[in-house]
């Protein structure tokens, strides 16, 4: 009788233990539930430019990028009149800009690039991330990223005086951005240029200054409308060149795009109206008035190489 009472009361524990590991399972998975889980905004652009300006997305670490950036001549030159229909306005006019870049993320913050532009032109640039949008626990409202850019003037000189210090210029960019929806992101870009050397003038300036905003509407999953402005601030108006003549640049930018992803490859078609190859001439030197007319087209080609086997991750 008393094995038999034992036995019932063991088998009670038993069940009673059970039951409370369930309750206390259960409050475990509500309590995991009940945690606001941390989502990072990703694909805030679709390609490190979203025309002419950097993203403030990056190349994907361990991931090497290639990117050729072609534009052609002014669509209508003034005077040329059907001689234009015949250059089919700018693609066949004798006049192309191309840029040429590498560029490698070592890690999901830092990115390195190398680039020709033409013209015995090279540039050199880092890009760090700072912060990326957010919700959750930590909400973070915006994706910010840090852009610095050397540039190199490596032709033939005006005089063989000239010193090398003074082929060197610098571009220096806040990219400030936000994906408002799965459709639509913005991005500020104030800039600072600055020239180690300019010619001397009262109105010559050895750094400029200039705010830009760019945006993204995305149509589909696999393409996308873009489009960019910028305003150069200081340092366009009544100017000297080297030989002591009146320049006047135009201080407005304007560039509209459609972006493609075809899944290997990123093409972006556009319309500008900056017919230089790199953004510090966009930035401080724009010579193209905002006429129709002398809008240039051009694409822009990006290739990424999973240089080590690693997701890619923006």
């Amino acid at each position: 009788m008393k094995k038999r009472i034992i036995f019932l009361m063991l088998v009670c524990s038993f069940f009673v233990r059970a039951n409370a590991q369930d309750d206390l399972l259960g409050d475990l998975v509500k309590e995991d539930a009940s945690k606001v889980k941390q989502n990072i905004t990703t694909a805030t652009f679709k390609s490190s430019r979203i025309i002419n300006f950097t993203s403030v997305e990056m190349t994907g670490k361990g991931n090497l990028q290639f990117m050729i950036s072609h534009r052609f001549g002014q669509m209508w030159k003034e005077g040329k009149g059907w001689t234009n229909v015949a250059q089919l306005f700018g693609l066949n006019s004798g006049f192309a800009n191309t840029y040429m870049s590498f560029d490698y993320s070592f890690t999901d913050w830092l990115n390195l690039g190398l680039a020709t532009t033409g013209n015995a032109q090279f540039e050199s640039w880092a890009k760090f991330k700072i912060l990326k949008q957010q919700t959750g626990q930590k909400n973070v409202p915006i994706s910010l990223a840090f852009y610095s850019l050397m540039h190199a003037d490596a032709s033939e000189g005006p005089s063989p005086d000239d010193q090398t210090w003074n082929r060197f210029s610098y571009l220096n960019q806040l990219l400030i951005a936000r994906k408002f929806s799965e459709s639509f992101s913005l991005q500020l870009i104030p800039s600072m240029v600055h020239y180690n050397y300019v010619p001397y003038g009262i109105n010559n300036t050895n750094n400029i200054f200039n705010i830009a905003i760019g945006g993204r509407m995305k149509l589909t999953n696999k393409t996308a409308i873009t489009f960019e402005y910028s305003r150069q601030l200081n340092g366009y108006k009544n100017l000297l060149d080297e030989s002591a003549s009146a320049v006047n640049y135009v201080p407005d930018v304007v560039s509209l795009g459609y972006d493609w992803d075809t899944g290997g490859h990123i093409f972006q078609f556009f319309l500008s109206s900056a017919s230089s190859a790199t953004n510090i001439g966009q930035l401080s030197a724009n010579q193209n008035a905002l006429k129709v007319g002398n809008f240039s087209l051009g694409f822009n080609l990006n290739r990424s190489y999973g240089i080590k086997k690693l997701v890619q991750v923006h």
